[in-house]
């Protein structure tokens, strides 16, 4: 959690409790105000899925930056030692040489190099897009976690009406017992339906429970911290269409783009394959000496310059046999490519159809739950004038529950289905993937492309040097760890073996 953001989620902590301690209200230490806002940063900052998404992005980046500096200069060093003997050593009164040797070379001319180079810009523009995508789908789900806390806190006041009007019809339903206005079997009918209501209610608050510690856990939180969330389920009519909605998918779905920039790489593949039909140059220089003490040149001083070439005129085939393999790669890429468009098309038609199904939904519903009040009130005015049933007014309290639950069910599907299709359309959180993309194909280099696609100077693409430290801390914690539990272990072996030798003394 970055330091900002940190700040600001003391600063709820705290006002929260303050604002309790003065109305007089006791709440736990680890109450904290939350809206949707502050739970998807909380969730983009903290999640674990991201931070493993930018630790592939620098995993990417080294990559890369390993096969440009294989094309770069490199100068190396040997040294030898060693004792002679022998009729030509003999006759030469040498016994023994000492040799060293420097030599520097810069490749000229490698297909092999190039192509890896290509493969590996390719590969972190995958891992950039990977990056956005495990970013989107994380913001999905603490908004689909966050509505289902609303949705649980509904449907707890929706069972706990319930409740309240069950047990005020079972107080009714017993003062016409006293007075022998009804049966008993009218009083247990209604006990009956009031215990199945508490059950109800019961299930109810544990599921906001669990949908409590589901979003805690998805934003960082520990799982067992109280959240106060003040935030209602709302209705606001979605304008684009199904064909608005499917091109802007196509053009800026990062998972798409990922599979796209998978195809570069097998098509980069094919390129080193086909390296293997070509020479490879290299510019060298060395010199050597040898002598009968370290860096003594008596022996032997000679040193050389120019070019290597190195061509394999005949591989009985290999080359071809890698050329058709990776041509079968690109192939199998080129496939699910496809494949995740068509993918990106239905998920993108299931979520708009879901949300106009749901935006239905919730006009009926919110009639039939005015139905059901009047239904409920004509019931119970009927059962106290004697004559109506009791079960007439248990079906009529049946039917109004049922008829709430519909209604929030169908706002927390149209909210859920809105942030579907915002996945699904791939709103973008910190690049924008289309963007990405044409800065690629025009060829600029990596630090260009982000610069051209970021939406905002604080996006974060690459794992911050705080947890890279922190990283190593913990390898190093774990080591020490480690050699301190063999020591332990070592000791309490030789205790155990003392003991032994004692006893047998």
């Amino acid at each position: 959690m970055n330091k900002r953001f940190y700040r600001k989620l003391t600063a709820l902590v705290m006002g929260t409790l303050t604002a309790m301690s003065i109305s007089g209200t006791a709440l736990a230490a680890d109450t904290v105000q939350l809206n949707l806002d502050d739970s998807i940063q909380m969730a983009l900052e903290n999640n674990r899925n991201i931070k493993s998404a930018l630790a592939d992005v620098d995993a990417a980046k080294w990559n890369l930056s390993n096969a440009r500096r294989q094309m770069g200069p490199t100068l190396s060093w040997s040294m030898g030692a060693f004792s002679l003997g022998g009729r030509d050593y003999d006759a030469k009164k040498i016994d023994k040489q000492y040799s060293n040797a420097l030599e520097a070379g810069i490749p000229l001319y490698n297909g092999s190099l190039r192509a890896a180079i290509d493969k590996a810009g390719y590969g972190i523009n995958a891992a950039d897009v990977t990056l956005e995508n495990t970013k989107q789908a994380i913001r999905y789900q603490a908004t689909a976690d966050y509505y289902q806390i609303l949705q649980c806190r509904n449907l707890i006041n929706v069972q706990q009406d319930a409740v309240n009007t069950l047990r005020e019809h079972l107080d009714n339903v017993n003062a016409h017992y006293n007075v022998g206005t009804v049966a008993k079997s009218d009083v247990l009918a209604s006990q009956v339906q009031l215990a199945n209501a508490q059950q109800a209610l019961v299930t109810a608050q544990n599921s906001y429970d669990v949908a409590v510690s589901t979003l805690n856990n998805v934003i960082g939180l520990d799982t067992d911290t109280v959240l106060d969330i003040r935030d209602q389920l709302g209705y606001t009519h979605y304008d684009l269409s199904l064909e608005d909605c499917t091109k802007f998918a196509l053009a800026n779905r990062a998972d798409g783009a990922a599979c796209y920039y998978a195809v570069k790489q097998a098509e980069a593949g094919i390129n080193a394959a086909k390296a293997g039909n070509y020479p490879s140059v290299n510019a060298v220089a060395s010199k050597s000496i040898a002598g009968s003490k370290a860096f003594k040149d008596e022996q032997s001083d000679a040193w050389q310059a120019g070019a290597k070439a190195t061509w394999n005129i005949f591989d009985n085939g290999v080359t071809s046999a890698s050329v058709h393999a990776a041509e079968a790669t690109l192939l199998k890429a080129q496939e699910a490519s496809r494949q995740q468009d068509e993918a990106i098309k239905l998920d993108v038609r299931t979520a708009y159809l879901n949300l106009q199904a749901a935006e239905k939904n919730i006009d009926t519903t919110k009639t039939a739950v005015a139905q059901a009040e009047e239904d409920y009130k004509i019931a119970n005015v009927r059962y106290s004038a004697g004559v109506g049933t009791n079960l007439d007014v248990m079906d009529a309290n049946e039917k109004l529950t049922e008829a709430k639950t519909n209604y929030y069910t169908a706002l927390y599907n149209y909210n859920t289905s809105k942030a579907s299709l915002d996945r699904a359309m791939g709103l973008p959180i910190d690049i924008d993937v289309a963007k990405y993309r044409a800065s690629r194909q025009q060829g600029n280099r990596l630090k260009k492309v982000r610069e051209d696609a970021k939406l905002h100077d604080d996006a974060i693409l690459e794992s911050t040097e705080e947890a890279k430290k922190n990283s190593k801390e913990e390898a190093k914690a774990g080591r020490k760890a480690e050699r301190e539990a063999r020591k332990a272990a070592k000791a309490q072996r030789a205790d155990k073996k003392a003991v032994k030798e004692e006893a047998v003394k």
